[in-house]
């Protein structure tokens, strides 16, 4: 049951875009959502035309006051303020889980089959079951946040990296586009831009968990494709100040370097292993005298 869980849908001058909305319906989710909407968006009466009082609306300004922007810019155009909002928001609904979304999807599919092996038209079709068994699933571990796939992580698909790492058993420590959160396991997300980047790497190295569910997977609109929302600051600070912010919070861990094969550009770069902490083997321990004596007589037993 989804007891105590609801779904808040991020979005910005794009009343007659909230995609996100359709589709979770569609796809058979008929629990609560929430349209979250910040006080300097000019639409608002259009939101609420539609919406109505599953509009909910915050202070940008109140929001800023809580973390680290990254920079001086005064530019409040970035969703990061509604992302840190959320916590506030599901306090005073009174909701313990909530799942942050984009208002760009336009489908959920499953990446792989039972059989581990990579699929590309295999369509969800009751979200009810797939957020209860994700939800039951935050509940039985210590994950601060997880989140479901982009369709852009299998460029390559069953080459692609996070294919690759699902297939061998392994998990991918990011979270990006879609967060499952609880108001008992706080964190922010940082920087004006990148923000699901600085966060992960940021708070990972910290000690923090996060995870990527790769069997789970959403599709959007292409990225700056759709005309409101964050398109308007991509488009104008491009890829290399995006990834830049990453590297300010996170620089032992996080570069800029080219990407790509054909048409190279500029992203950011992290180096997992100065990333995370590891838990080291006792074979490592450096012992003082006294312990050195014990270690011996130990391995003499």
């Amino acid at each position: 049951m989804l007891n105590n869980f609801c779904v808040f849908i991020l979005t910005h001058n794009r009343h007659d875009r909230v995609y996100t909305y359709k589709t979770l319906r569609d796809k058979n989710y008929t629990g609560k959502i929430f349209i979250i909407l910040d006080d300097e968006d000019k639409s608002y009466d259009e939101y609420v035309k539609l919406y109505k009082d599953q509009v909910i609306v915050f202070s940008k300004k109140e929001a800023e006051k809580t973390f680290d922007i990254g920079d001086n810019f005064n530019d409040r155009r970035a969703v990061v303020f509604a992302r840190n909002a959320c916590f506030n928001i599901a306090k005073k609904l009174n909701y313990k889980y909530f799942l942050v979304l984009d208002d760009d999807y336009t489908d959920f599919r499953w990446s792989f089959d039972n059989n581990k092996k990579y699929v590309t038209n295999k369509y969800m079709k009751n979200l009810n079951k797939i957020f209860e068994i994700m939800l039951n699933f935050y509940k039985k571990t210590s994950f601060t946040s997880i989140c479901m796939a982009q369709g852009g992580d299998f460029i390559g698909g069953a080459g692609s990296g996070l294919s690759q790492t699902f297939m061998n058993g392994q998990i991918s420590r990011k979270i990006m586009n879609s967060f499952l959160c609880s108001v008992d396991r706080p964190f922010q997300f940082v920087g004006r831009i990148n923000e699901d980047v600085n966060a992960y790497c940021y708070f990972g190295n910290k000690g923090h968990l996060f995870m990527t569910l790769a069997q789970l997977r959403l599709e959007q609109k292409a990225t700056q494709s759709n005309a409101g929302g964050l398109t308007d600051i991509y488009l104008g600070s491009g890829t290399y100040v995006k990834s830049f912010y990453s590297v300010l919070y996170n620089p032992s861990s996080v570069k800029v370097r080219l990407m790509g094969q054909s048409n190279k550009r500029l992203h950011h770069s992290i180096n997992w292993d100065a990333t995370v902490p590891k838990i080291i083997s006792e074979k490592f321990k450096k012992y003082g005298k006294k312990e050195i004596k014990n270690q011996k007589w130990k391995t003499m037993a």
